[in-house]
């Protein structure tokens, strides 16, 4: 069930966005070829917790870190390693979230690292934005395919693949709440959108085809022909009026 949020419910959530945000601005200053992934892993569980929070990732269904960290082929769900360090023409996603006073708030960003390829630059700027153009439809009274169908409409139209595997989702006291929120087109309209409804909206977006798998440490997403991957995700709250991007 799709659960509506009280005032005082979305004023927690706001709170979690906004320290989350701040978390993803300060972890960006830290990309930069030659840092392990522990490390970035480390700094973040540190910020997280110094600002009153938990680290939601940590041990979510066994999950072993505070962020999960994505390097190029890799869609989402990387695990930090000490021995696994960023180089130049890199492009890294970092996907983590919070918990503030009981309530969650779920953001990814994918970084480029030094100089890259054109295509893995374009990548990650139209994955951004397949973000931003499937919101305009994250309206009261629209339906949820509304948002599915804009975001592929957007990544398609640079011939990038939308990976099929891998959904959003609603968000709340638990990380992962109804409904699910493909970046795709599906044959029914979904839900109807009403005020209060909060949503982790995240286009996971590659060069290549959009078939994925699973490595053997049984978290870590591959693309299944080796082409780039990128990923952006924000928690948004539903208005009467325009969303409101919670971790923005």
């Amino acid at each position: 069930m799709v659960t509506i949020k009280s005032e005082r419910e979305i004023e927690l959530m706001r709170e979690a966005g906004r320290i989350l945000a701040n978390v993803h601005e300060e972890l960006g200053k830290v990309v930069k070829p030659g840092i392990s992934t522990k490390e970035i892993d480390r700094i973040c569980e540190e910020m997280i917790r110094s600002q009153g929070c938990i680290p939601s990732f940590l041990n979510y269904q066994g999950f072993p870190a505070s962020v999960c960290i994505s390097i190029n082929d890799e869609v989402v769900h990387g695990i930090p390693d000490k021995h696994r360090y960023l180089e130049e023409g890199d492009i890294v996603s970092l996907d983590t979230g919070v918990i503030w006073k009981g309530y969650q708030s779920d953001a990814a960003r994918t970084h480029i690292v030094g100089e890259v390829s054109d295509t893995a630059r374009k990548l990650v700027e139209v994955t951004e934005q397949s973000f931003f153009e499937g919101i305009k439809y994250a309206k009261a009274g629209n339906h949820l395919n509304d948002i599915s169908k804009a975001i592929q409409a957007y990544a398609e139209s640079f011939g990038f693949g939308v990976v099929r595997d891998l959904v959003g989702h609603g968000i709340g006291t638990e990380m992962h709440e109804a409904p699910e929120i493909p970046n795709f087109a599906q044959r029914r309209k979904g839900i109807r959108l009403a005020a209060g409804m909060t949503l982790a909206i995240e286009p996971m977006i590659t060069a290549g085809r959009y078939d994925v798998a699973w490595t053997d440490d049984g978290w870590t997403v591959v693309t299944e022909d080796g082409s780039l991957a990128s990923h952006y995700e924000n928690t948004i709250l539903i208005t009467d009026g325009e969303p409101e991007i919670l971790s923005l």
